[in-house]
């Protein structure tokens, strides 16, 4: 386990900011201490100072994960969000999409949110802009990108993608031995 790299924490930052803007620091810097950053294995733990300095006593060869994943780098060097972020997304999101319960269901399924299903849209959200998607009841359901930005979305016919899928909570389970 080990500090990211500028590179690496520029990649990742400009990633996160997609979605919760200057909010950045507010991971980082919370009122219930200290967190930060760690890479290992090419995946990226968010993780608390206190839990950090536990975890150095133990080998990396047997070290699993620590912390809540927030994502992994690709072979490219890419940046990757996984769903487990999503509690630490969902508070300080910039721009959110709710979906009509109907269209909950299409959306934990992997599928790409429709005019029909969409409920509201934050206004002022551009396209190709980063998402937290949530029901009608305010439940964080997942993240995408905007495919068309807010104006566009009021005069769209009701079969075209509005929000393209990224992750969702259902990958719990679909993807539940690949995730830690």
């Amino acid at each position: 386990m080990r500090p990211l790299t500028d590179d690496e924490t520029k990649t990742m930052f400009e990633k996160l900011s997609k979605y919760i803007g200057e909010n950045i620091k507010l991971l980082v810097d919370r009122p219930d201490g200290t967190y930060c950053f760690r890479l290992h294995n090419d995946r990226v733990y968010y993780i608390s100072e206190k839990i950090l300095k536990l975890a150095t006593n133990i080998s990396r060869e047997k070290l699993v994960s620590v912390g809540t994943c927030f994502g992994k780098f690709t072979k490219t060097q890419k940046f990757r969000l996984h769903i487990t972020a999503l509690d630490y997304l969902a508070p300080y999101a910039k721009f959110k999409v709710w979906v009509k319960p109907g269209a909950e269901q299409s959306f934990l399924y992997g599928n790409h949110v429709l005019k029909s299903g969409l409920g509201r849209i934050t206004e002022n959200t551009a396209q190709y802009q980063g998402v937290v998607v949530y029901s009608m009841a305010d439940v964080p359901l997942g993240f995408g990108v905007a495919a068309k930005s807010t104006q566009e979305c009021r005069r769209v016919d009701p079969m075209s993608i509005v929000v393209f899928h990224q992750a969702d909570i259902g990958e719990y389970i679909r993807s539940e031995d690949t995730l830690t």
